[in-house]
């Protein structure tokens, strides 16, 4: 038998916890995509099909502000600005989904900044 491949294996674990997890309009998902150098998180309100609310490392706000950061820092900037948005957007609740990742490091980092941001999960 073949060893899984990382990518596989993480796609196989966060299919599994999206057959659980599924964002409302009154409660949203707050989904994470981590790659090597970014980290992006959106609001999305799966039964309409409709992202409410975006941020990344890539937005002009935080990549001004990243110059000599860790990626960690940098997440938890993210996890703020998340968290600014939905607050305009009138969110205050959302379903966290890790997508697939350990929560540890970039992932909670961004999640606990969205806690403190005001974000309920």
């Amino acid at each position: 038998m073949a060893k899984t491949k990382p990518r596989q294996a993480r796609l196989r674990r966060h299919y599994r916890v999206r057959l659980k997890i599924k964002g409302t309009g009154s409660r949203p998902r707050l989904c994470v995509f981590r790659s090597l150098n970014h980290i992006y998180a959106q609001v999305i309100d799966d039964l309409k099909g409709h992202t409410l609310a975006t941020a990344s490392t890539l937005d002009p706000e935080i990549r001004e502000s990243n110059n000599g950061k860790s990626k960690t820092d940098i997440a938890t900037l993210v996890g703020e600005l998340i968290a600014e948005r939905a607050k305009k957007q009138g969110i205050s609740q959302v379903i966290f989904d890790r997508g697939g990742y350990k929560y540890h490091g970039r992932v909670k980092a961004l999640a606990d900044a969205a806690r403190d941001g005001g974000l309920k999960f």
